[in-house]
């Protein structure tokens, strides 16, 4: 019989229990005295924190850092989604749309290549007619993490863009583009009562449906990124007909079940009791004060705490992102939400159900006997009818793929990067050599909503030419314990390549196998009847496919960030100069050419010119014209 009260917890529980009211009273002393001081001195711990770093860092990384100022600076002090768009050349487009339950959404859409601007895309018979694809971003996120990269070829929207599509993307209620609602203020705790059941019921399938009507537009194509697609996996199981509107889904390190986290006091905390959450951060947004540190850290510390961050919480090493790219994108990397929907996860990694809120939360000694009384809800995965494509990493501790593919239809696709984590799918060095082929091989099997057997033949077909064209030159570097196995299979796929310690190598099928020895793995590379010379190989895009590098002609125009020509991974049959085979932390080095950015869509905007940024002279506001 438990003791009343305190056998609730046990003893690990309660130390971690008084170890976070402890850190977060902490925090909020420090948010208190930080609103309460002058800018003046806010300044002064921002120099003072700049100053230590620079008493900790060497001269080559001070020289390294000054290098990629420029590109890395620009994107961090970006005001919004439609300003990093114009750094890069690209006009965004920025639209609302109401929820049935009254939630103002914020969608944005790059719709136009360059010099498009003046034509018409999806909007009446005589416009240009464009597939439509949806992206959608993870947990404490907003649209922003998809553009805010350093390097426009890694980018996958203006890569999506380029290659003939119109991008849209979501935001989920109550982040930075969606903190509005015609029934209540964000300052009330009624804003703030969602979880996950309301992103699946209410903002993606109406995102969707305005999408759809705005474009005219029968169907779809979705990309999720982590909790993107748990949204998206909820939603298409219990809207019939929303999957007639999706015509593939593609999830980017899926979210459905996680293990749990990496530091076992909290991942105990978390299992124990997801309630308490509610005692810590209250029942509106959660960790709302991320910005405040943001506004007084030297960039470099900043992104140093994530780093640490993300260590403590996932033992997330985020070795294959560059140290510019971190300093761009951490800042855009938070979002607000509610404490509710981070309580529901901690509830799917409590029950190990992929299952919608329990309003009923009991006790954990209670568990074994209230079960047989009480069932929550699950989500019914194996109903969706749209085809699915997972790409997962080999190291993300987010993923358990086994488990998800048991909740998932049969005919699920799933393919791993063996060294990537999770936020590598957003920010990798080799993003776009290691990620996209899998996306555009998916998006052009997978044309329409009728999910017939020829799709799916056409998509396997096109996934064996890109898997075969790996396996005959490939990128790789074996592990300690040589596991690095490409696996050309249905539930789970290792696609070549592999980066450690920002080193790459290049070897055959039979340098490889004598590095491996005779090991056995369990699932072998099996030997592919397509095996022929790199550069006679393409895909069913036209896309020659070489080791792990993928050109695809014309796909990367030129930009304000990066003038000139910038397909330059193969040429004449020798291999050229790549992202990847820069060293770790490089980035575009030169002076910033002068561009004239284009016009923003929408009311009251703000212009970025890299002529201002070279000059100093940052952002000009000003009011926008209209189209």
């Amino acid at each position: 019989m438990p003791v009343p009260f305190l056998g609730r917890l046990d003893v690990t529980e309660y130390v971690a229990l008084i170890g976070s009211f402890f850190l977060v009273g902490f925090e909020a002393l420090i948010r208190v005295l930080t609103l309460a001081l002058p800018n003046t001195l806010i300044t002064l711990f921002y120099r003072l924190s700049r100053r230590l770093f620079n008493r900790w860092t060497t001269p080559a990384q001070k020289r390294a850092e000054e290098r990629r100022q420029p590109v890395s600076e620009a994107v961090r002090n970006a005001s919004d989604f439609v300003d990093l768009c114009a750094l890069f050349g690209y006009t965004a487009e920025e639209h609302v749309v109401q929820t049935k339950d009254g939630y103002l959404l914020g969608l944005h859409r790059l719709a136009y290549k360059k010099g498009e601007e003046d034509t018409k895309v999806n909007r009446g018979p005589n416009s240009i007619k464009k597939r439509v694809v949806y992206l959608h971003h993870g947990l404490l996120m907003n649209s922003e993490v998809w553009v805010c990269l350093t390097d426009e070829q890694r980018c996958l929207p203006f890569v999506l863009v380029e290659r003939g599509f119109d991008v849209w993307f979501g935001n989920n209620r109550g982040n930075k583009y969606s903190k509005k609602s015609v029934h209540c203020s964000p300052m009330s705790q009624r804003f703030w009562n969602f979880s996950i059941d309301e992103f699946a019921f209410h903002d993606i399938p109406d995102s969707i449906s305005y999408i759809l009507e705005t474009t005219g537009q029968p169907s779809l194509s979705y990309i999720g990124f982590s909790q993107g697609t748990a949204q998206a996996f909820a939603s298409l199981s219990i809207h019939p007909k929303l999957n007639d509107q999706v015509n593939v889904f593609i999830a980017l390190a899926p979210a459905m079940s996680p293990a749990g986290l990496s530091n076992g006091i909290v991942d105990a905390l978390v299992k124990a009791s997801p309630q308490v959450l509610f005692l810590l951060f209250g029942r509106r947004s959660i960790l709302s004060s991320a910005t405040m540190w943001q506004s007084i850290l030297y960039p470099p510390i900043f992104a140093k705490l994530i780093d640490m961050g993300l260590s403590f919480l996932f033992n997330w090493k985020t070795q294959n992102i560059s140290t510019s790219q971190k300093l761009a994108a951490y800042p855009h990397l938070y979002s607000f939400t509610s404490t509710k929907s981070v309580v529901h996860w901690f509830q799917i990694i409590r029950t190990k159900s992929f299952q919608m809120f329990d309003d009923d939360v009991q006790p954990p000694l209670m568990l074994s006997t209230s079960s047989k009384y009480t069932k929550v809800a699950k989500y019914p995965t194996r109903n969706i009818k749209t085809p699915i494509v997972l790409v997962y990493g080999g190291i993300d501790s987010l993923v358990d793929i086994k488990v998800m593919l048991r909740e998932l239809p049969t005919q699920t696709v799933a393919t791993e990067i063996p060294h990537y984590e999770h936020l590598d799918f957003l920010w990798a060095r080799d993003v776009d050599a290691q990620v996209f082929q899998h996306v555009f091989d998916a998006l052009e099997s997978f044309t329409g909503a009728e999910h017939t057997k020829e799709e799916y033949e056409r998509y396997r077909s096109a996934r064996h030419v890109s898997l075969s064209a790996s396996n005959s030159l490939r990128r790789f570097k074996p592990n300690k314990n040589g596991d690095n196995m490409a696996v050309d299979s249905d539930v789970s796929t290792a696609v070549a390549g592999s980066v450690h310690d920002g080193e790459e190598q290049f070897i055959d099928a039979d340098e490889r196998q004598e590095r491996l020895g005779q090991i056995e793995a369990p699932h072998q590379a099996r030997e592919s009847p397509l095996t022929t010379s790199v550069g006679s190989l393409s895909s069913t895009s036209g896309s020659k496919l070489g080791g792990n590098i993928l050109r695809r002609p014309n796909s990367r125009p030129t930009s304000p960030m990066y003038p000139g020509s910038l397909d330059t991974r193969f040429e004449n049959g020798s291999r050229a100069e790549s992202p990847s085979d820069r060293s770790p932390d490089s980035e575009y080095v030169g002076a910033l050419p002068s561009v004239t950015p284009p016009k923003r869509t929408g009311t009251g905007a703000s212009q970025m010119s890299l002529n201002s940024l070279r000059a100093g002279k940052g952002i000009s506001l000003g009011a926008s014209e209209s189209p």
